[in-house]
């Protein structure tokens, strides 16, 4: 399929298999459920062999309350606070680190560089931070103890995470520390030694949130909310985020991605490719959760496999092809990973036109021919002799089509070219008039003179 990295959900050991690891209590070997420390490290070994980097969760901000664990260690709160009200999670019915105890960092931070180190790991995704970061994390007024200077910020557990980012790229300075974030707390993924908490990158949990409202929502309805497609470029370049479709978007009632997409079986397989499209072409990583690359209908369970049998069909094999497409022009066109991070990889072209639903971009390199053109439309209307401004004359070819009948589409395109106009338009001095699919994204790249 063309993935260069493969995510493990925590593969410590755990008591509890339906907390999907996330409830660690052996934060230095691999469930046994699957093996031995050994079969994990061929496990990862393999996957370096075949050019696939690993990413693990690791679980730093809380544990479980099992007699036989971490829990009232030693018969004193050895690890946690006594009191509950910094000591315990109400939301998870755990207990919470005492990061002020430099015996409860030096234990977590030799598990995160353990991993590193004996399983050859290539990045850590640190789970739950925000619930880290706040004192008052889901918990009423009285149920929380303000820190020294009066404030809800817990400086010990910042003060925990940035020595662990320190820790981490010391020792390993080719690796990623990843944080699943979901607040405005500002410089996560920026160094510690400029205020920042240290962490390589951040889960975009906004751009989350944002996409998955507005591509569920009836097309007739997008245009009232054109913010959602565009609000994202606004802050996109403040941390060097991750844009994630994770395992939490796929459980507990929210539906699988292709079930949460509106309109008819077509109209709902048309809506995810624009998706992903979209997501592909938009500045920041990518991460999909396994099974919503071909259109798995049910949410994820634990206890059962994938439906992989729905790769018989042809809408889900034209699924998959076109995330197999966007994999492939993702490693191949430079503009779409080195710029990620940097205001300079991205360029608008039309962020407006909220009546029709389209939007238009650039995504731009380090050489001026290295450049792809990418337009959205949101609607089931396809839209002939849609003109858009360019800085550029030439020609430039259509390289991707969501519509493209091998996808499952319609075959609506640009017959594989498209040339520029001397016309201004938008401010621009040339202009391409372009057919533009129903549900769809097509994109461009400029062809050499």
């Amino acid at each position: 399929v063309g993935f260069t990295h493969v995510e493990f959900l925590p593969v410590m050991e755990h008591p509890f298999y339906g907390s999907w690891g996330y409830q660690t209590l052996g934060y230095f070997a691999p469930t046994s459920r699957y093996g031995t420390p050994q079969d994990f490290m061929f496990l990862v070994d393999y996957l370096h062999q075949h050019g696939i980097g690993v990413i693990v969760d690791w679980v730093p901000s809380h544990f479980p309350a099992d007699d036989y664990g971490l829990a009232f260690f030693d018969g004193t709160h050895l690890f946690e606070h006594a009191d509950r009200r910094k000591g315990f999670h109400p939301d998870w019915d755990s207990y919470i680190y005492n990061y002020g105890r430099n015996e409860v960092r030096n234990f977590l931070i030799s598990s995160a560089l353990f991993w590193l180190e004996k399983y050859h790991v290539d990045a850590l995704r640190v789970d739950a931070v925000a619930s880290m970061l706040y004192l008052d994390y889901s918990r009423n007024p009285g149920e929380w103890i303000p820190n020294d200077y009066g404030g809800r910020e817990n400086l010990a557990a910042i003060s925990f995470l940035k020595t662990l980012n320190e820790a981490v790229y010391k020792n390993f300075p080719d690796v990623q520390t990843i944080a699943e974030e979901s607040t405005a707390w500002p410089m996560v993924s920026r160094p510690s030694y400029v205020g920042g908490l240290g962490f390589g990158m951040k889960w975009n949990m906004g751009w989350m949130h944002d996409t998955l409202d507005y591509f569920s929502k009836d097309p007739i309805y997008r245009k009232y909310h054109h913010n959602q497609l565009t609000f994202s470029l606004w802050y996109a370049f403040t941390e060097n985020f991750v844009l994630s479709l994770s395992h939490d978007e796929v459980v507990h009632g929210k539906g699988s991605l292709i079930q949460k997409m509106p309109g008819d079986y077509w109209q709902k397989f048309a809506n995810l490719r624009l998706l992903f499209g979209y997501m592909f072409m938009h500045p920041g990583k990518k991460l999909l959760f396994m099974g919503d690359e071909f259109g798995q209908w049910s949410e994820w369970y634990h206890e059962a496999s994938l439906d992989w049998h729905l790769l018989e069909y042809p809408f889900h094999q034209g699924l998959l092809q076109w995330v197999k497409d966007l994999n492939r022009l993702y490693r191949q066109e430079p503009c779409l990973y080195e710029g990620d991070f940097e205001p300079e990889g991205f360029r608008w072209i039309d962020f407006k036109d909220w009546e029709k639903s389209i939007v238009s971009f650039i995504r731009t390199g380090k050489t001026s021919q290295d450049m792809l053109l990418a337009v959205l439309n949101a609607t089931p209307v396809p839209q002939h002799n849609y003109l858009i401004g360019i800085p550029w004359m030439g020609v430039w070819r259509e390289v991707l089509n969501s519509d493209a009948l091998c996808y499952g589409g319609s075959g609506v395109g640009n017959c594989g070219a498209v040339a520029t106009r001397p016309e201004p338009f938008q401010g621009e001095p040339c202009s391409l008039s372009l057919t533009l699919p129903p549900l769809g994204i097509v994109i461009f790249k400029k062809e050499s003179p």
